[in-house]
Protein backbone atom coordinates (compact mmCIF):
# COMPACT_ATOMS: atom_id res chain seq x y z
CA UNK A 1 0.00 0.00 0.00
CA UNK A 2 1.47 3.13 -1.22
CA UNK A 3 1.67 5.98 1.30
CA UNK A 4 0.54 9.22 0.72
CA UNK A 5 3.41 12.40 1.17
CA UNK A 6 2.23 13.35 4.45
CA UNK A 7 1.87 9.79 5.93
CA UNK A 8 5.09 9.71 4.80
CA UNK A 9 6.85 12.69 6.03
CA UNK A 10 5.10 12.23 9.28
CA UNK A 11 6.80 8.17 9.50
CA UNK A 12 9.96 10.21 9.17
CA UNK A 13 9.37 13.29 11.78
CA UNK A 14 8.51 10.19 14.55
CA UNK A 15 11.18 8.26 13.33
CA UNK A 16 13.71 11.16 13.88
CA UNK A 17 16.84 10.79 16.40
CA UNK A 18 16.98 13.66 18.23
CA UNK A 19 20.44 15.13 19.12
CA UNK A 20 20.76 14.97 22.77
CA UNK A 21 24.46 15.01 22.55
CA UNK A 22 24.93 18.33 20.58
CA UNK A 23 21.18 19.87 22.87
CA UNK A 24 23.61 18.39 25.96
CA UNK A 25 26.71 20.35 25.11
CA UNK A 26 25.29 23.66 23.58
CA UNK A 27 22.99 24.23 26.75
CA UNK A 28 25.48 25.61 28.81
CA UNK A 29 27.10 28.33 25.89
CA UNK A 30 30.12 29.13 28.26
CA UNK A 31 31.45 25.90 29.21
CA UNK A 32 31.45 24.46 25.76
CA UNK A 33 33.62 27.70 24.81
CA UNK A 34 36.07 26.31 27.52
CA UNK A 35 35.78 23.31 26.83
CA UNK A 36 36.38 24.21 23.32
CA UNK A 37 39.52 26.42 24.23
CA UNK A 38 40.77 23.74 26.35
CA UNK A 39 41.03 21.52 23.14
CA UNK A 40 42.35 24.19 20.89
CA UNK A 41 44.86 24.85 23.06
CA UNK A 42 45.89 21.28 23.58
CA UNK A 43 45.49 20.24 20.16
CA UNK A 44 47.97 23.73 19.18
CA UNK A 45 50.56 23.05 21.77
CA UNK A 46 50.48 19.20 20.05
CA UNK A 47 50.95 20.88 16.69
CA UNK A 48 53.56 23.10 17.83
CA UNK A 49 56.05 20.53 19.41
CA UNK A 50 55.69 17.74 16.59
CA UNK A 51 56.30 20.84 14.17
CA UNK A 52 59.52 22.02 15.82
CA UNK A 53 60.60 18.43 16.31
CA UNK A 54 59.87 17.14 12.67
CA UNK A 55 61.23 20.85 11.30
CA UNK A 56 64.19 20.64 13.12
CA UNK A 57 64.84 16.78 11.71
CA UNK A 58 64.16 18.44 8.00
CA UNK A 59 66.00 21.61 8.85
CA UNK A 60 69.45 19.07 9.60
CA UNK A 61 69.31 18.11 5.96
CA UNK A 62 68.81 21.17 4.05
CA UNK A 63 71.87 21.00 2.32
CA UNK A 64 71.73 17.00 1.93
CA UNK A 65 68.37 17.45 -0.08
CA UNK A 66 70.61 20.08 -3.03
CA UNK A 67 73.15 17.99 -4.12
CA UNK A 68 73.13 16.34 -7.66
CA UNK A 69 74.51 12.82 -6.37
CA UNK A 70 72.15 9.48 -6.45
CA UNK A 71 75.13 7.76 -3.85
CA UNK A 72 77.54 8.75 -1.68
CA UNK A 73 80.72 8.05 0.19
CA UNK A 74 81.31 8.66 4.13
CA UNK A 75 84.18 8.18 6.26
CA UNK A 76 82.99 5.12 8.32
CA UNK A 77 83.69 7.55 11.76
CA UNK A 78 81.04 9.89 10.22
CA UNK A 79 77.73 10.43 12.27
CA UNK A 80 76.67 13.53 11.37
CA UNK A 81 77.45 16.57 9.47
CA UNK A 82 78.73 18.69 12.37
CA UNK A 83 81.87 15.89 12.65
CA UNK A 84 82.72 14.78 9.29
CA UNK A 85 85.47 12.33 8.98
CA UNK A 86 88.14 12.58 6.00
CA UNK A 87 88.70 9.65 3.57
CA UNK A 88 91.29 8.91 0.92
CA UNK A 89 89.84 10.49 -2.25
CA UNK A 90 90.98 7.34 -4.34
CA UNK A 91 88.02 5.49 -3.41
CA UNK A 92 85.97 7.78 -4.95
CA UNK A 93 88.03 7.52 -7.78
CA UNK A 94 87.80 3.85 -8.03
CA UNK A 95 84.01 3.84 -8.09
CA UNK A 96 84.26 4.91 -11.58
CA UNK A 97 84.77 1.21 -12.14
CA UNK A 98 81.19 0.30 -11.61
CA UNK A 99 79.12 0.20 -14.94
CA UNK A 100 76.03 2.28 -13.62
CA UNK A 101 78.80 4.98 -12.08
CA UNK A 102 78.42 8.43 -14.57
CA UNK A 103 80.21 10.79 -12.62
CA UNK A 104 81.55 11.89 -9.22
CA UNK A 105 82.35 14.96 -7.45
CA UNK A 106 84.98 14.99 -4.48
CA UNK A 107 83.89 17.91 -1.66
CA UNK A 108 85.50 18.59 1.04
CA UNK A 109 83.17 19.73 4.33
CA UNK A 110 83.92 21.59 7.53
CA UNK A 111 82.52 24.37 9.56
CA UNK A 112 85.16 26.91 9.93
CA UNK A 113 85.11 30.25 11.58
CA UNK A 114 83.35 33.59 9.70
CA UNK A 115 84.09 36.87 10.98
CA UNK A 116 81.46 39.31 10.58
CA UNK A 117 82.68 42.20 7.99
CA UNK A 118 80.68 44.67 9.89
CA UNK A 119 80.96 44.04 13.19
CA UNK A 120 83.61 41.86 13.65
CA UNK A 121 82.37 38.59 15.44
CA UNK A 122 83.05 35.23 14.42
CA UNK A 123 80.86 32.66 13.80
CA UNK A 124 80.73 28.90 12.86
CA UNK A 125 79.68 28.34 8.73
CA UNK A 126 79.45 25.21 6.77
CA UNK A 127 82.18 25.27 4.23
CA UNK A 128 82.29 23.17 1.11
CA UNK A 129 84.54 22.90 -1.25
CA UNK A 130 84.70 21.23 -5.05
CA UNK A 131 85.99 21.13 -8.47
CA UNK A 132 84.10 24.29 -9.80
CA UNK A 133 84.04 22.08 -13.35
CA UNK A 134 81.94 19.29 -11.46
CA UNK A 135 78.36 19.31 -11.27
CA UNK A 136 77.50 19.82 -6.69
CA UNK A 137 73.87 20.89 -6.37
CA UNK A 138 70.97 20.44 -8.76
CA UNK A 139 70.37 24.13 -9.22
CA UNK A 140 72.05 24.91 -12.12
CA UNK A 141 72.77 28.26 -11.28
CA UNK A 142 75.23 26.99 -8.49
CA UNK A 143 77.01 25.56 -11.77
CA UNK A 144 77.58 29.07 -13.59
CA UNK A 145 78.45 30.65 -10.70
CA UNK A 146 80.58 27.77 -9.85
CA UNK A 147 83.65 29.33 -12.32
CA UNK A 148 83.90 32.80 -10.50
CA UNK A 149 85.96 29.76 -7.97
CA UNK A 150 88.77 29.33 -10.04
CA UNK A 151 90.65 32.10 -8.71
CA UNK A 152 92.06 31.67 -5.35
CA UNK A 153 90.38 33.12 -2.45
CA UNK A 154 87.19 33.54 -3.79
CA UNK A 155 84.04 32.17 -2.63
CA UNK A 156 80.19 32.10 -3.21
CA UNK A 157 78.04 32.82 0.36
CA UNK A 158 74.78 31.36 1.05
CA UNK A 159 72.48 34.86 0.82
CA UNK A 160 69.85 32.32 3.18
CA UNK A 161 72.28 32.68 5.91
CA UNK A 162 71.42 34.16 9.02
CA UNK A 163 72.05 37.40 9.46
CA UNK A 164 74.39 37.19 12.37
CA UNK A 165 77.46 37.00 9.80
CA UNK A 166 76.32 40.29 8.27
CA UNK A 167 75.15 42.14 5.98
CA UNK A 168 76.74 40.17 3.08
CA UNK A 169 73.68 39.95 0.88
CA UNK A 170 72.98 43.90 0.73
CA UNK A 171 76.78 45.00 0.72
CA UNK A 172 76.99 42.43 -2.57
CA UNK A 173 73.78 43.56 -4.31
CA UNK A 174 74.74 46.79 -3.91
CA UNK A 175 78.01 46.74 -5.74
CA UNK A 176 80.44 46.69 -3.15
CA UNK A 177 83.71 44.58 -2.34
CA UNK A 178 82.69 42.18 0.31
CA UNK A 179 86.03 40.82 2.08
CA UNK A 180 86.39 39.12 5.09
CA UNK A 181 88.20 36.24 7.16
CA UNK A 182 87.38 32.59 7.57
CA UNK A 183 89.80 30.84 9.87
CA UNK A 184 92.08 33.67 9.88
CA UNK A 185 92.81 33.63 5.73
CA UNK A 186 91.46 36.47 3.44
CA UNK A 187 88.59 35.72 1.47
CA UNK A 188 86.44 37.69 -1.26
CA UNK A 189 82.43 36.95 -1.95
CA UNK A 190 82.27 36.23 -5.48
CA UNK A 191 78.74 35.70 -5.74
CA UNK A 192 75.83 34.53 -3.75
CA UNK A 193 73.62 31.13 -4.10
CA UNK A 194 70.82 30.14 -2.55
CA UNK A 195 71.05 26.86 -0.13
CA UNK A 196 69.62 27.62 3.63
CA UNK A 197 70.68 27.48 6.87
CA UNK A 198 70.29 23.96 8.54
CA UNK A 199 70.42 22.71 12.26
CA UNK A 200 73.81 22.00 12.30
CA UNK A 201 74.91 25.81 10.78
CA UNK A 202 73.80 28.87 10.22
CA UNK A 203 74.98 29.24 7.19
CA UNK A 204 76.75 28.26 3.86
CA UNK A 205 79.68 29.04 1.68
CA UNK A 206 80.93 27.04 -1.21
CA UNK A 207 84.50 27.39 -2.71
CA UNK A 208 87.41 25.59 -4.44
CA UNK A 209 88.83 22.61 -3.06
CA UNK A 210 92.12 24.97 -3.58
CA UNK A 211 91.00 27.25 -1.74
CA UNK A 212 89.46 24.81 0.93
CA UNK A 213 93.07 23.63 1.53
CA UNK A 214 93.78 27.07 2.06
CA UNK A 215 91.57 27.81 4.47
CA UNK A 216 92.43 24.53 6.30
CA UNK A 217 96.54 23.97 6.07
CA UNK A 218 96.31 20.99 8.12
CA UNK A 219 94.49 18.87 6.06
CA UNK A 220 95.75 16.57 3.73
CA UNK A 221 95.14 17.10 -0.18
CA UNK A 222 94.46 13.62 -0.87
CA UNK A 223 91.54 13.28 1.61
CA UNK A 224 87.59 14.58 1.12
CA UNK A 225 84.91 14.25 3.71
CA UNK A 226 82.25 13.09 0.99
CA UNK A 227 81.73 11.82 -2.27
CA UNK A 228 79.11 12.25 -4.53
CA UNK A 229 78.14 9.83 -7.29
CA UNK A 230 76.10 10.01 -10.34
CA UNK A 231 74.43 6.60 -11.35
CA UNK A 232 72.91 6.50 -15.18
CA UNK A 233 69.15 6.94 -15.52
CA UNK A 234 67.17 4.28 -14.97
CA UNK A 235 70.17 2.57 -12.22
CA UNK A 236 68.83 1.40 -8.58
CA UNK A 237 70.91 3.46 -6.51
CA UNK A 238 70.52 1.03 -3.50
CA UNK A 239 71.79 -1.78 -5.59
CA UNK A 240 74.95 0.08 -6.49
CA UNK A 241 75.45 1.07 -3.26
CA UNK A 242 75.81 -1.92 -1.75
CA UNK A 243 77.62 -3.84 -4.78
CA UNK A 244 79.68 -0.49 -4.22
CA UNK A 245 80.23 -1.36 -0.40
CA UNK A 246 81.40 -4.82 -0.89
CA UNK A 247 83.83 -3.47 -3.53
CA UNK A 248 85.21 -0.58 -1.67
CA UNK A 249 87.77 -1.30 1.13
CA UNK A 250 85.84 -0.82 5.01
CA UNK A 251 87.40 2.55 5.33
CA UNK A 252 84.48 3.84 3.58
CA UNK A 253 80.66 4.07 3.87
CA UNK A 254 78.50 3.73 0.98
CA UNK A 255 74.49 5.06 1.56
CA UNK A 256 72.16 6.39 -1.30
CA UNK A 257 71.24 9.79 -0.89
CA UNK A 258 68.10 8.75 1.21
CA UNK A 259 70.44 6.83 3.40
CA UNK A 260 72.47 10.05 3.43
CA UNK A 261 69.91 11.95 4.96
CA UNK A 262 68.21 9.34 7.12
CA UNK A 263 71.79 9.13 8.73
CA UNK A 264 71.72 12.82 9.71
CA UNK A 265 67.98 12.74 11.00
CA UNK A 266 69.12 9.86 13.22
CA UNK A 267 72.11 11.52 14.55
CA UNK A 268 69.60 14.57 16.15
CA UNK A 269 67.03 12.22 17.03
CA UNK A 270 68.57 9.27 18.81
CA UNK A 271 72.19 11.02 20.01
CA UNK A 272 70.24 14.28 21.03
CA UNK A 273 67.39 15.12 23.50
CA UNK A 274 65.86 17.01 20.58
CA UNK A 275 63.16 14.09 19.90
CA UNK A 276 62.72 13.11 23.61
CA UNK A 277 62.04 16.61 24.46
CA UNK A 278 59.57 17.85 21.75
CA UNK A 279 58.03 14.44 22.04
CA UNK A 280 57.33 14.94 25.94
CA UNK A 281 56.22 18.12 25.02
CA UNK A 282 53.40 17.16 22.57
CA UNK A 283 52.44 14.08 25.49
CA UNK A 284 52.20 17.17 27.81
CA UNK A 285 49.50 18.58 25.64
CA UNK A 286 48.13 15.38 25.49
CA UNK A 287 47.47 15.01 29.03
CA UNK A 288 46.22 18.92 29.73
CA UNK A 289 43.47 18.11 27.19
CA UNK A 290 42.37 14.69 28.79
CA UNK A 291 42.17 16.11 31.97
CA UNK A 292 40.06 19.74 30.54
CA UNK A 293 37.77 17.27 28.63
CA UNK A 294 37.20 14.81 31.40
CA UNK A 295 36.07 17.69 33.69
CA UNK A 296 33.66 18.89 31.10
CA UNK A 297 32.23 15.50 30.64
CA UNK A 298 31.86 14.61 34.09
CA UNK A 299 30.21 17.73 35.20
CA UNK A 300 27.99 17.93 32.48
CA UNK A 301 27.05 13.66 33.53
CA UNK A 302 26.65 14.97 36.83
CA UNK A 303 24.36 17.71 36.07
CA UNK A 304 22.40 15.50 34.09
CA UNK A 305 22.42 12.75 36.65
CA UNK A 306 18.57 13.08 37.04
CA UNK A 307 17.48 13.07 33.59
CA UNK A 308 19.70 10.06 32.69
CA UNK A 309 17.76 8.21 35.57
CA UNK A 310 13.93 9.27 34.29
CA UNK A 311 15.08 8.06 30.53
CA UNK A 312 16.38 4.84 32.04
CA UNK A 313 13.05 4.77 34.04
CA UNK A 314 11.15 5.48 30.27
CA UNK A 315 13.32 2.29 29.02
CA UNK A 316 16.15 3.67 27.29
CA UNK A 317 19.14 1.15 27.80
CA UNK A 318 22.21 2.25 29.30
CA UNK A 319 24.68 1.55 26.34
CA UNK A 320 22.17 4.11 24.56
CA UNK A 321 23.15 6.65 27.32
CA UNK A 322 26.35 5.78 26.80
CA UNK A 323 26.66 6.25 23.17
CA UNK A 324 25.47 9.52 23.99
CA UNK A 325 28.02 10.44 26.10
CA UNK A 326 30.64 9.07 23.44
CA UNK A 327 28.89 11.38 21.18
CA UNK A 328 29.25 14.53 22.99
CA UNK A 329 33.00 13.09 22.97
CA UNK A 330 33.25 13.12 19.20
CA UNK A 331 31.68 16.60 18.66
CA UNK A 332 34.34 18.16 21.25
CA UNK A 333 37.06 16.64 19.18
CA UNK A 334 35.76 17.83 16.06
CA UNK A 335 35.01 21.02 17.17
CA UNK A 336 38.22 21.41 19.35
CA UNK A 337 40.64 20.04 16.14
CA UNK A 338 39.36 22.94 13.51
CA UNK A 339 40.82 26.27 15.87
CA UNK A 340 43.79 24.39 16.24
CA UNK A 341 44.40 23.24 12.93
CA UNK A 342 44.39 27.12 11.77
CA UNK A 343 46.25 28.34 14.52
CA UNK A 344 48.68 25.61 13.72
CA UNK A 345 48.72 26.75 9.93
CA UNK A 346 49.25 30.48 11.23
CA UNK A 347 52.12 29.60 13.82
CA UNK A 348 54.06 27.59 11.40
CA UNK A 349 53.94 30.77 8.90
CA UNK A 350 55.59 32.82 12.04
CA UNK A 351 57.69 30.20 13.00
CA UNK A 352 58.94 29.96 9.24
CA UNK A 353 59.54 34.08 8.69
CA UNK A 354 61.32 34.24 12.30
CA UNK A 355 63.62 31.30 12.62
CA UNK A 356 63.44 29.78 8.89
CA UNK A 357 62.62 26.85 9.93
CA UNK A 358 61.46 24.36 7.53
CA UNK A 359 58.35 24.04 9.63
CA UNK A 360 55.03 22.81 7.39
CA UNK A 361 51.92 21.54 8.19
CA UNK A 362 52.06 17.84 6.62
CA UNK A 363 48.99 15.45 6.61
CA UNK A 364 50.76 13.16 8.34
CA UNK A 365 51.10 15.54 10.82
CA UNK A 366 47.30 16.38 10.56
CA UNK A 367 46.12 13.37 11.03
CA UNK A 368 48.32 12.11 13.75
CA UNK A 369 47.16 15.39 16.01
CA UNK A 370 43.50 15.06 15.03
CA UNK A 371 43.67 11.04 16.24
CA UNK A 372 46.07 12.19 19.71
CA UNK A 373 42.80 14.64 19.99
CA UNK A 374 39.97 12.27 19.23
CA UNK A 375 41.36 9.97 21.29
CA UNK A 376 41.82 12.21 23.97
CA UNK A 377 38.52 13.38 23.53
CA UNK A 378 36.59 9.87 23.50
CA UNK A 379 39.34 8.47 26.23
CA UNK A 380 37.90 10.74 28.56
CA UNK A 381 34.16 10.66 27.60
CA UNK A 382 34.70 6.57 28.67
CA UNK A 383 35.82 8.09 32.34
CA UNK A 384 33.30 10.24 32.31
CA UNK A 385 30.51 7.47 31.38
CA UNK A 386 31.38 5.53 35.10
CA UNK A 387 28.98 8.27 36.57
CA UNK A 388 26.07 7.00 34.42
CA UNK A 389 26.14 4.13 36.87
CA UNK A 390 25.10 6.23 39.32
CA UNK A 391 21.86 6.91 38.00
CA UNK A 392 19.48 4.88 39.40
CA UNK A 393 15.93 5.31 38.48
CA UNK A 394 14.46 4.16 41.89
CA UNK A 395 16.25 7.41 43.61
CA UNK A 396 13.56 9.43 41.18
CA UNK A 397 10.09 8.52 42.69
Amino acid sequence: MRLSPLTALASLWRARRIPLAWLLLTRQPVRLAVALAGIAFAGILMFMQLGFRDGLFEASVTVHKLFDTDVVLLSPRTNSSIAMASFPRRRLVQTMADPDVVGITPVNWNLLLWRNPDKRTTRSILTLGFEPGDPLFIDATVSEKARLLTQLGRVLFDARSRPEFGPIEAWFKQGRTVETEVGGTRVRVAGLVSLGASFGADGNMITSRETFQRLMPGSSPGSIELGLIRLRPGADAARVAKRLQEQLPPDVTVLTKAGFEELEKTYWRTSTAIGFIFTLGAAMGFVVGCVIVYQILYSDVSDHLPEYATLMAMGYKLAGLLGVVAREGLLLAVLGYLPAYVAGQGLYALVRSGTRLPVYMDPQRAVLVFTMILVMCLGSAALAMRRLGDADPAEIF
